[in-house]
């Protein structure tokens, strides 16, 4: 498919300058309401509004995920400005703004949960539960969060009983031997709530290889716990437990140089990947004098095993362990419209990893790695006209030079409406495991005198509401470079691969856009266009498409008993990086273009029981995200929602 420039432009000059959307969920707004409520993006104990941040920031609420049907996390992160998704069977990536995907930080409610070994979150093992949101901050974020945070940080959060009590409960079935289901029971109880929900997606699924024949099953569930307990006004005290399980047929490249499908994809029966991940948290918060001085103790675990299997048997493994610790406090100074935000923060953090690769061909021994970092933030928060604010962060790391990075911003509305808004900063992103100590010998080697990669970037945004909050959008100018880009490098005489520190400086810059709209109960309109300039060495960074939209429009029947929701997601044409040279020197390949579309549709047949369905890739798009990977077809699905 070739789909003119022509089109994502024309979405841009019919939304121009981009949305709160991206910037603030228009769901539910009120006049009153100046924007929404994220926990992403700052250390201080206690929330800030979107437009009290001089960050991009995307919110994509419980409403929007449900009218969209959203069963990937992946499939709807497509419609965030500055995201490109590659989706294939055993890892589904998410880039920020044409980092790597190791450079963004994936936190689900509070948690860290990128794999310790792989230094990367694996978005294919995230299933959308039953009520829940995303929020999405853009840019340089390792002065809140330290290593990892270079493209932003994206975060997943679970609702709380509080937020939305009761039971719900979702099946459905269609296309590939697909089946669905999600359970959930939340509520308050005194002094404690919880939210206990679980969520299942089954297919048979389709072959991923260019006239493969082979189906790849995929099995992926979640089970959450998450409960707060408030004993006295000035007292919480949270938990969040959560296991998640996937089982993940795939297809491997054709690696005999004598075949013409020599670094294709190729049917490769037996292959698969099974994921675990069991992670946990606690976190305690204590205000004293009246709300003024706030002190929280966190808690967090994530532990992974990742097994890689052919028709032989277990092929590969890995594991890894992630143990931290952290204390906040924030001091609120001033009252009315002028407030005072001093918070110091302070982490230890623990990862342990190790292959369990049972051929023996790869080095097997666990190595770990200790970080401490010191935060200190400061927010001039000038009611509701905006804020301004800055943070500075040090990691002392046992095996790299200390690294210290910054973070500035600032907000302000004018009286007609518009916003002005803008932030720099730096980040940081440490090697890891398979980087500094190999994979396979006489594949790829380690390289243990690897440097850190180090960020630098800033963004200035306008915002224009209208008719009272009903209609925002808005526009984002962004910068970044990058320098010690960790590469592929295939040096002579033996040519094996390993990795290095480029010299060259990567630069990436781009324009954000979005549109958000809401005409009462009855129409709902998102949209976005992301245009991106990403370069490494002069050439076009791979799996970044120079140009991605998307625009999702929902209609609701008065008194809400039918919805109607058509999502269009635009992919620009991008290079990747293809191993058909038997030197195994990768070569460039041009993946096209395409465009998705979804149709949705929820009826509501008693006040508890809906029935829905939906039909993806209307127009039978053949794509692939990442060279040589297909992806399906035409597909369809029905189901039933139950909410008491």
């Amino acid at each position: 498919m070739n789909i003119p420039i022509l089109i994502p432009a024309a979405l841009t000059a019919a939304c121009i300058a981009a949305p709160a959307v991206a910037q603030s969920s228009l769901a539910d707004r009120t006049p009153a309401d100046e924007g929404v409520i994220v926990i992403t993006g700052t250390r201080a104990s206690e929330a800030i509004r979107v437009d009290q941040n001089g960050a991009a920031i995307t919110v994509l609420d419980a409403e929007a995920l449900q009218q969209r049907q959203t069963r990937r996390v992946s499939d709807v992160l497509r419609d965030t400005p500055g995201v490109a998704v590659g989706r294939v069977a055993g890892q589904t990536q998410v880039r920020l703004r044409g980092s790597e995907a190791n450079h963004v930080l994936v936190l689900v409610d509070g948690i860290e949960v990128s794999d310790p070994y792989s230094g990367e979150f694996d978005f294919g093992t995230l299933p959308a539960d039953a009520a829940a949101r995303i929020e999405i901050v853009r840019g340089q974020q390792s002065a809140i969060y330290g290593s990892d945070a270079i493209g932003g940080a994206i975060q997943y959060v679970t609702l709380s009983g509080r937020e939305a009590p009761g039971y719900r409960a979702r099946i459905e079935a269609g296309s590939f031997g697909t089946f669905n289901g999600a359970l959930r029971a939340a509520g308050v109880a005194g002094d404690l709530d919880y939210a206990l929900s679980g969520t299942l997606n089954t297919t048979d699924g389709t072959s991923n290889a260019r006239g493969g024949g082979r189906d790849l099953r995929d099995d992926t569930g979640a089970v959450s716990l998450k409960s707060s307990w408030i004993p006295r006004p000035e007292l919480r005290i949270t938990a969040v437990g959560r296991y998640s399980r996937s089982l993940a047929d795939f297809n491997d490249s054709d690696n005999d140089p004598t075949s013409p499908s020599f670094g294709l994809i190729v049917d490769s029966p037996g292959n698969r990947i099974r994921s675990e991940g069991l992670y946990g948290l606690v976190r305690g918060e204590l205000d004293l004098f009246d709300r003024s001085w706030t002190h929280a103790v966190t808690a967090q675990i994530a532990d992974t095993v990742r097994d890689g299997f052919n028709a032989a048997g277990r092929s590969y493994g890995n594991v890894g362990t992630r143990h931290k610790g952290s204390y906040e406090t924030t001091l609120r100074l001033g009252e009315g419209e002028l407030r005072h935000l001093l918070t110091a923060a302070f982490d230890a953090e623990h990862e342990r990893y190790r292959n369990t690769d049972p051929s023996g061909a790869a080095f097997t021994g666990a190595r770990s790695n200790d970080n401490i970092g010191v935060v200190g933030q400061y927010q001039l928060l000038l009611g509701d006209r905006g804020a301004v604010g800055g943070s500075i962060r040090y990691d002392d790391n046992e095996r790299f030079d200390g690294a210290t990075t910054y973070r500035v911003q600032a907000s302000y509305r004018l009286g007609s409406g518009t916003r002005l808004r803008g932030a720099a900063g730096s980040g940081v992103k440490n090697p890891g495991f398979y980087e500094l100590f190999g994979y396979v010998d006489g594949r790829y080697i380690g390289n243990e005198n690897l440097r850190p990669e180090r960020s630098q970037g800033w963004e200035v945004g306008v915002e224009q509401s209208l008719d009272e909050g009903a209609i925002t959008f808005g526009a984002t100018y962004f910068q970044s470079r990058l320098e010690d880009e960790i590469y592929t490098s295939y040096p002579a005489p033996d040519f094996i691969a390993t990795p290095a520190n480029s010299e060259a400086i990567s630069r990436q810059r781009g324009v954000e856009t979005y549109l958000g709209a809401r005409f009462g109960r009855g129409w709902r309109i998102d949209a976005a266009y992301t245009y991106l300039h990403a370069r490494e060495a002069g050439l076009e960074e791979v799996r970044r498409p120079p140009h991605i939209a998307s625009v999702a429009v929902n209609w609701q029947a008065p008194g809400d008993r039918l919805g109607l929701t058509g999502v269009l997601r635009y992919n620009g044409e991008s290079d990747d990086l293809a191993f058909t040279d038997p030197s195994y020197v990768p070569v460039r390949e041009r993946l096209d273009d395409y465009l998705l579309v979804n149709l949705n549709a929820d009826y509501r047949l008693t006040d508890t029981i809906s029935l829905f369905g939906r039909v993806e890739n209307l127009f039978d798009e053949r794509y692939e995200d990442v060279f040589s990977f297909t992806n399906p077809g035409i597909s369809a699905f029905a189901g039933l929602r139950a909410r008491i």
